[in-house]
């Protein structure tokens, strides 16, 4: 990560933000002429003029090393503080800065980012499926660790999509497994959360395979996840049928996902799960999810059983 005497983190994922600035304050305190002095405060309670004297040479030499976070928090005269330094920084000293990158604190940010001599280091908001897997592949990469997709898709399955969760449960598994991680690993780990999720369930309803969809919403629900997800995920999958159904049969996998919003690989699944799907099969089965999770939202004597009976009709729509 390259290193100046003024250093912009940028975003809002906090896990890479912090592992940037842990970055540069170890490439900084390589530095001779950088003194030990480090201090790390957040831009909303820095007063007027104290930059200037945390940018400044220590009785031991050199002016340290500076973090204010949360640039975007920094009040007006602040903001103008540090503007005005940045364009003429401290030889002797390391300013890191980071800011969250939206509406607030943003002209402070585009007077940032138009300062040639400022480092500047992205981390926007991972959101996108596709993302999250490319992180857990490189956490895994960054231990010396080999993942198969379905090892990948099972640990984002079982953990979520905070980054902290997923980045612990990547060092959890590259510790303690020999070999190739795959699904299998996974899925001991984190004792059933993987193949229970609403999601196979809903893969297994729509293939219309009953006594591994019921296996699976049993586990399911004996592990914790709530009703109203397993019906989400029954719902979505549903949709999912309708639109990859409806869409031109030459389209290419990729192109459908961009336009329904799913990974290639998902509409390649779907595409072989519509075998035995008609149109108005579809349609009746979005039906019977919606009865269900009115049901379960309306507190129904018996969630569970709203849950295993749309199962079974939602199968039964099936050819």
């Amino acid at each position: 990560m390259p290193l100046a005497s003024v250093n912009l983190v940028v975003g809002e994922e906090e896990l890479l933000v912090e592992r940037s600035v842990t970055a540069l304050l170890s490439a900084a305190r390589e530095l001779p002429e950088v003194g030990e002095d480090h201090h790390d405060v957040p831009a909303g309670g820095l007063a007027v003029g104290e930059l200037a004297s945390l940018t400044s040479p220590s009785l031991f030499g050199g002016g340290g090393v500076v973090v204010i976070r949360a640039a975007q928090d920094a009040g007006k005269d602040v903001a103008e503080e540090i503007s005005r330094y940045v364009a003429d920084p401290a030889p002797d000293a390391v300013l890191i800065l980071t800011h969250a990158g939206g509406n607030k604190g943003k002209a402070l940010l585009t007077a940032l980012k138009k300062n040639k001599n400022i480092a500047v280091t992205d981390c926007p908001k991972i959101t996108r499926f596709s993302d999250r897997i490319d992180f857990i592949r490189g956490e895994f990469r960054r231990a010396g660790k080999v993942a198969d997709e379905g090892g990948l898709r099972a640990l984002l399955d079982a953990v979520g999509t905070d980054l902290r969760e997923i980045a612990a449960a990547c060092s959890q598994l590259a510790a303690d497994v020999e070999g190739p991680i795959g699904e299998a690993a996974v899925s001991r780990y984190y004792q059933g959360r993987a193949e229970a999720s609403g999601f196979s369930v809903s893969d297994r309803t729509v293939e219309g395979r009953m006594s591994d969809a019921l296996e699976q919403l049993r586990w399911a629900l004996a592990t914790g996840v709530p009703p109203v997800l397993i019906t989400s995920a029954l719902a979505q999958g549903i949709r999912l049928l309708g639109r990859v159904g409806a869409a031109p049969r030459g389209k290419n996998s990729a192109a459908l996902a961009a336009e329904v919003g799913a990974p290639p690989w998902k509409i390649d699944r779907v595409r072989q799960q519509l075998r035995g799907w008609a149109p108005d099969g579809v349609a009746r089965a979005l039906q019977i999810v919606a009865e269900a999770d009115m049901q379960i939202k309306g507190e129904a004597a018996s969630a569970d059983y709203a849950l295993e009976r749309a199962v079974r009709n939602i199968i039964a729509c099936r050819g």
